[in-house]
Parts: structure tokens; sequence; C-alpha cells
């Protein structure tokens, strides 16, 4: 079915209000660090919660979430269900950042540890863009453009490139002009888009395979085609995913993502209070119990219905979301369920950018080069995103290669699982142990990280990998087990070193951990919060393990 007039136009009325949007912030807002990098830290919890959804749910999950799907069944909806790691973002995380009022989570690593324990976490941050976000948004939402529109190339030039990099200068532009109050105001727009076109598609691939018996019948259809991939939980010895190794592999990639990456919690750091940034958190958790039924399940559809040959996946599970756009929905819809995929592609890249150029230019930069003018901090900040953004870039046509796993999502996990354990590790028995020392946090971060990317080598080099025993015993493991390893090995050594190392005293301690947390701090903490507040968490919690119960 071909991309009609109604759809260009129900496309044009979302770019439009879009615009209105940028516009309104360009016109309002103040040419300074904390605004343009934290939206003035008077950002509300609607605005919060609104801009995690929109930052987490970018295009890999259109693409590589119903990739999955398609491939795996519910074997990566771990990750999806991680909105209890999102509440302790809320209430664990939320006081510290917020009490140190820190314009980056490297700056409140600086405060427990030390300088170079920051400027290290922000290099690996900006290493963590490039191999991961940047790279998977762009794979993705060229992919979703091109197979939408059933445009292979244009002028020459395959019509993938175009798409995708026509959206990454589209982006570029209105985070430039609106700073962090663009990406905010603009995803209270993308999300709702995003969330209505996803819902669309869930709808009309589940009828579509129901049949004249509708929408259960196709529930139940597609359930008994996708058989065993309906569990979450596999079993042992599992080739792929093994049920102690994802569960520990991804509850790890969680913490690093959710609670300590620039990239989400930027978002809360924008708030006016304690109380909107835990708020936004609540709200954002709430949010995210939507992706697998919108993304993932469409995926589950896509096979079943491929099975029973009414869908083509012949080119690869990778297309089967921007498939399902194309041949299942009818004209005028096609362009708002494009239009949630734009705005999925947009809100990433929006948040990416802002966010590497508040960590360069915070963490790297202004360090270095002092007493400059508010208007050269922001355009070198400008300068460095562009540099992510082409590097990553760059790092594209090792997706299209298929070296991390044929599903994107898969690939994007299995980057992050090497990045996230040392990260973790360092957060978690930063904040839990005063008796943790500052070399051990530096020494923790560094090895771990080091150790992580030649597990990365490995995989790029199977002759290598069987060079010696031990690299050959690295590469056999399933990948979720390096996450598991890499942690382990993480903490043993920063335990190890804090034992032969000089501890921080109290008092720069303070506020920083647990154990050195005043009775003022709790006093703040405790008047931050009131029962709504338990009763959502609650909530949230008690849908998850529904869910799990469904799907055991």
């Amino acid at each position: 079915m071909a991309f009609g007039l109604l759809d260009w136009t129900v496309l044009g009325l979302f770019m439009a209000a879009l615009a209105g949007i940028v516009a309104w912030v360009a016109l309002q807002k103040e040419e300074d660090t904390e605004d343009y990098f934290l939206a003035g830290r008077d950002a509300g919890w609607l605005a919060i919660g609104a801009s995690i959804f929109a930052s987490n749910i970018g295009s890999e999950h259109l693409i590589g979430l119903a990739s999955s799907g398609a491939e795996n069944g519910m074997a990566m909806a771990h990750w999806e269900f991680q909105s209890w790691i999102i509440l302790i973002l809320a209430w664990v995380f939320v006081p510290f950042y917020w009490r140190t009022q820190i314009f980056t989570t490297p700056e409140f690593l600086e405060r427990r540890y030390s300088p170079t324990t920051r400027t290290f976490f922000s290099f690996i941050s900006l290493v963590a863009y490039v191999l991961t976000k940047v790279s998977v948004t762009v794979f993705a939402g060229g992919l979703a453009i091109k197979e939408i529109f059933g445009i292979e190339s244009m002028f020459g030039v395959d019509f993938f490139w175009i798409a995708a990099l026509s959206l990454i200068v589209i982006t570029g532009i209105y985070t430039v002009i609106g700073g962090m109050k663009a990406v905010l105001w603009t995803s209270v727009l993308q999300t709702p888009v995003l969330l209505l076109g996803s819902i669309i598609i869930l709808f009309a691939g589940l009828t579509q395979l129901g049949g004249e018996a509708g929408l259960l019948e196709g529930f139940a259809e597609m359930k008994r085609i996708n058989g065993d991939n309906m569990h979450l939980i596999r079993p042992m010895n599992d080739p792929d995913f093994p049920w102690p190794a994802v569960v520990g592999g991804s509850i790890i990639i969680g913490l690093w993502y959710w609670c300590t990456d620039q990239y989400i919690v930027q978002r809360v750091l924008s708030a006016r209070d304690m109380k909107q940034a835990r708020r936004g958190a609540i709200f954002g958790g709430y949010l995210k119990l939507f992706p697998v039924f919108i993304f993932l399940v469409p995926g589950m559809i896509a096979f079943a219905m491929s099975e029973k040959g009414m869908l083509d996946l012949s080119n690869g599970a990778d297309t089967a979301f921007p498939i399902m756009v194309r041949e299942l929905l009818p004209a005028g819809v096609k362009g708002v369920v494009l239009g949630g995929a734009i705005a999925a592609l947009m809100s990433s890249l929006a948040s990416l950018f802002n966010s590497s150029a508040t960590l360069f230019t915070v963490d790297f930069y202004q360090r270095m080069v002092k007493d400059k003018s508010k208007q050269h901090y922001l355009a070198v900040g400008r300068w460095a995103t562009i540099i992510v953004v082409v590097l990553g870039v760059a790092w594209v046509p090792v997706l299209q290669s298929g070296i991390l796993g044929d599903s994107l999502y898969t690939a994007l996990q299995r980057v992050q699982g090497l990045i996230a354990p040392s990260i973790v590790a360092v957060f978690f028995l930063g904040i839990f142990s005063k008796w943790i020392t500052p070399t051990a946090g530096l020494v923790g971060l560094v090895a771990g990280f080091i150790a992580g990317m030649t597990v990365l080598v490995l995989q790029f080099s199977p002759s290598l990998a069987a060079s010696n025993g031990f690299f050959e015993w690295v590469y056999a493991q399933n990948w979720l087990y390096h996450t598991c390893l890499l942690f382990a090995f993480t903490v043993i050594l920063m335990v190890g070193v804090s034992f032969v190392t000089p501890r921080k005293s109290e008092a720069l301690l303070a506020g920083l951990t647990f154990n050195s947390t005043s009775a003022e701090d709790k006093a703040e903490v405790k008047a931050s919060w009131d029962i709504w507040d338990v009763v959502h968490s609650v909530a949230i919690c008690g849908i998850i393990a529904l869910v799990y119960i469904f799907f055991w």
C-alpha cells in the first residue's frame, strides 16, 4: 500500500506541531548553560516522565524490539519490564543527585571518588553513545522509514542513508535552538503520538491474524504459532537465553541505564525540586510498562503472520514493524504510525545530542578551559555532539554486518552488557558503603571497562579468541554471563583495593553515602514524598509481577 496524500498530510501536521513547540521554547528560553543543559532546573513531573519514556523508546524499539519478538519471542522482554529499576532511580538515586545539585552523573563520581574518576566515566559514557545510542538509532530509523515508504534509492543513493541523515539534521537543528527545554516539551507531543501509532499497529496485527474471529482469536493464534517463545523464563541449558544469565545480565544493564546514565538521569536533574524528580521517574515507570505490548508483541504477530503466509519477512526480522505498517494500515493511519516512528527517532537523538554536549562541555572542556563566555561553552558542546554523531554513523556498518547478532535489539544489549558492569559496581558500592576508597573507584571503573572492551574485541576476532585457553573460554560463554562475570570481577577488585588504599574523610563524604547522610538530609527526603508516591510505586511493581506470572 503506497504512502498517499492523506498520510503526508497527517505527517505534515505532526511536523508543524513539533516546529511550533520548538519556536515557543526558543522565544522564552535564557541562553546560559543551566538553562540549555537542564531546562533551568524548572521541569515538572509530566515533562520529566514523558521525556524519560520518549528518550528511552527510540526507533531501535520500533525496529529492534519488534525484530527480537519475531526471532526470540518474549526472551528480551526482561529489559522492557524494568519499571521497577526506574523506581530505584526515583527512591534511591534522586535524593543523592538532587542534594548535590550536579549537572552530570560523572560529577557525582567526582564528589564520591575523585576528579580522575569523573573524567574517565565521562569518556566511557561518550564511547557508549557512539557504540550504542547514535549508531543503533540512526540504523533503525533509516531502516524504518525506508521500509515504510518502500523506496530503495533516490538520486542514486540508498534511501536508508537519505532518511537517517535527514532526520539527524532536523533533530540537531531543533535541539541546538531549544536545548533541554526543547527536548522535554517536544517529548510531551512525541510520547502520545508514539503510543497511539504503536497501539494501532498492535490491534491491526491481531485483528488481521484472527480473521473473521477477531482480536482475541488473533492473540490465541499468535500464542499457538510462537509456542515456547511465549515464555519469559527459559531453561538453564537454553543456548541463547538461560534464565540465570538473562535475569542477572538484564538487571545489571538496567541499573546502569536507568540509574547512572546521563542520557536518562539528565531528565530528573532538570526537575524544579526533589518531589517533581521522583514523581517524574514514577510516571516514566508507568509508561515503561507499554513497550513489550506495543513493540515486542507486534514482532511476534509478524512472525505468526509470516508463518501463515500473510506477511513477507524474507528480508529479515528487522523489517517486521515497518512492513506491518506498510501492508496492514489504511491511508491516514499510516501517517500517524510513521509520525510515531519519526517521533521515536527524533526524541532519542535529541536527548543524545543534549547529553553529549553536556558531558563533553561540563566534564571535560569547562574544567580545562576556564573563564570563557557562556556562548563559547555552548558552541563547544554543539561541536562535540557533531563529532559523537559522526563516529556513531561510522559504527552503523558494524550493525548492518550482523556480527553482534541478527537482531538489532540483541546487538544493542550485547554492547551495553560490556559497558554497564563496572559503572554499576562503582555507583552502587559508592553510595551503599563509605569504606570504598577513591582509588578503588577509579581502578574498578578502568579495569572493568578495559575487560569489557577486550571481550568486545574477541567477538570480532575468533582467531584471537583461539590464541589461548582463557580467551577461548571467555569467547565461548553466553554474552549475558559476560555481563555477570564482569560485574563480579569489578566488585571483587574494588573491595580488595579498598583494603590497601586510604579512605576518604567523613567530612568529604557527607551526604554522598547512606552511612554519611545527616538527619537534615533524611528529613528533606521524607518531606518530598507522601502516600501517593508509595501507592503508585507499589502498583507498578504489582503490574510487573502479574505479567511475569502470566508469561512465566
